[in-house]
């Protein structure tokens, strides 16, 4: 459904976005991960085909996103940065607008924009003018938008910045719901929207990608992957016990709240020993857990190394 080969962009000798290649299967979420500047918002543009690419190519449902724009934009829905409008316009005026634009059929047109109205609970706000919105009514708007007529694809940017607790739970939903027929993209800082939503992730920063993989496997690049961590009334003696389970390789001790951590040794597992460990010396423990793995640990990790380079996960 999203294909990019070698796919670049650049402004003068600044390399804005360098060869990536990637694709994304019908029914798939794509996590769009980098740090401010990565690339992540021009690649959605080239896509999206509001951007033209310097080098390398894109294509969308089998539509090339310039030798085919027009065929390619009208299986997109698309949700840009900062979600701009037209702010004078009042929130249903604007969606009958979009739906105009988009030549959703008439005998469709009400049902679409009462859909999208629905989807996004902008009941309350349909008669206000765009620039009167909070932040995040303004974002809803935008992704009332970009599902109206009802694309095979999304690319979405940053759909849930702005956003309060409930109305995140509340886009993610709607994504989980949509990505059962379309195909996704979608770009975040929010590393936690990674598993919320996304079947697998792309990291890139300056310009490449960096990492391929399902949040699962990223999180598996953790150090913290298969750790113990446990927070006991005496720290002393759980740090004692640990350090006696032969497959402990070391032990840490956040010096905050006291939580103690410990480190297997490689391809080891140890939460069975070191569970066993602290009810031999009769260690009161108020909480016990085996470590996944931690994404934001990875993540800096990965965007914060040395020259970029592709990895195939």
């Amino acid at each position: 459904m999203i294909e990019t080969q070698a796919l670049g962009k650049r402004y003068g000798d600044f390399v804005a976005v360098d060869g990536i290649t990637f694709k994304v299967e019908p029914g798939q979420v794509l996590g769009f991960l980098g740090p401010n500047g990565a690339g992540k918002s021009t690649t959605m543009k080239m896509i999206a085909g509001f951007l033209a690419p310097t080098s390398g190519s894109a294509r969308v449902c089998g539509f090339d996103v310039e030798e085919q724009s027009l065929e390619a934009r009208r299986v997109v829905g698309y949700l840009p940065e900062g979600a701009p409008s037209y702010g004078e316009m009042d929130v249903r005026q604007f969606l009958e607008f979009i739906a105009d634009a988009r030549e959703v059929p008439a005998n469709l047109r009400n049902k679409r924009i009462d859909d999208a109205i629905d989807r996004l609970n902008l009941e309350s706000v349909l008669q206000q003018p765009i620039d009167t919105l909070s932040k995040g009514f303004k974002r809803r708007v935008g992704l009332a938008q970009a599902i109206l007529h009802d694309p095979k694809v999304l690319i979405l940017d940053e759909p849930t910045d702005g956003l309060d607790p409930n109305q995140k739970h509340e886009v993610r939903t709607l994504i989980n719901a949509m990505a059962r027929d379309k195909t996704i993209i979608v770009s975040t800082h929010v590393l936690e929207e990674v598993h919320a939503v996304c079947h697998r992730a792309i990291i890139i920063a300056r310009g490449r990608v960096l990492a391929d993989a399902t949040p699962a496997e990223l999180e598996s690049r953790s150090r913290y992957h298969q750790a113990v961590s446990l927070t006991a009334t005496d720290v002393k003696a759980a740090k004692e016990a640990l350090s006696r389970v032969p497959d402990v390789a070391s032990i840490e001790v956040d010096a905050q709240d006291g939580r103690i951590t410990a480190f297997p040794k490689p391809g080891r597992q140890i939460f069975v020993a070191v569970n066993a460990a602290l009810q031999e010396r009769s260690i009161v423990v108020r909480e016990l857990a085996l470590e996944g793995g931690r994404l934001d640990e990875v993540f800096r990790s990965i965007t914060q190394g040395g020259a970029a380079t592709e990895a195939r996960a």
